[in-house]
């Protein structure tokens, strides 16, 4: 089991995160931009690509996949706005990215966990700094977005 345990870690930090739990209760139901929406399932796309990879390295070593489970708290998120729940994804993303790089510096010899652990890492970042980028646009208001309107000529 040594060999997967790496592996499961990875699988939960990637599939228990706020932004799974989003898009698993309905991504689109949740009032809110589009623009984070949009940001957001970028992010779960990824996050369950790796899972789905880390997911199948485990079966081919024979171990059982946990189920996933989520804070109970996050059912309390259904009716809040994206915006307001981005800083928690935020937060969780960035210790994502760090629990990520401790799971490749300490793989050992499980080399498939270490590479898959350390693009789980990246993907992190760059998420990361995409979601900061949207929020913060968000945040300026339709101007930032680019979506002012053309001022009249005098």
């Amino acid at each position: 089991m040594a060999r997967t345990d790496p592996l499961l870690r990875l699988l939960h930090v990637l599939e228990s995160s706020p932004a799974m739990y989003i898009s698993q209760s309905g991504i689109w139901s949740y009032p809110g931009a589009e623009a984070l929406k949009l940001a957001l399932a970028d992010l779960v796309d990824d996050q369950k690509s790796l899972a789905t990879r880390a997911g199948t390295i485990l079966e081919d070593r024979g171990a059982t996949l946990p189920r996933v489970a989520f804070p109970l708290s996050y059912t309390a998120w259904h009716d809040l706005d994206v915006s307001y729940l981005m800083p928690r994804v935020l937060d969780r993303l960035r210790a994502q990215a760090a629990e990520c790089e401790t799971l490749a510096a300490t793989a050992g010899n499980d080399a498939a966990a270490a590479d898959l652990a350390a693009e789980a890492m990246h993907s992190a970042r760059r998420h990361l700094a995409g979601l900061e980028q949207v929020v913060a646009r968000h945040r300026a208001g339709p101007e930032a977005a680019g979506s002012a309107a053309p001022s009249a000529a005098p």
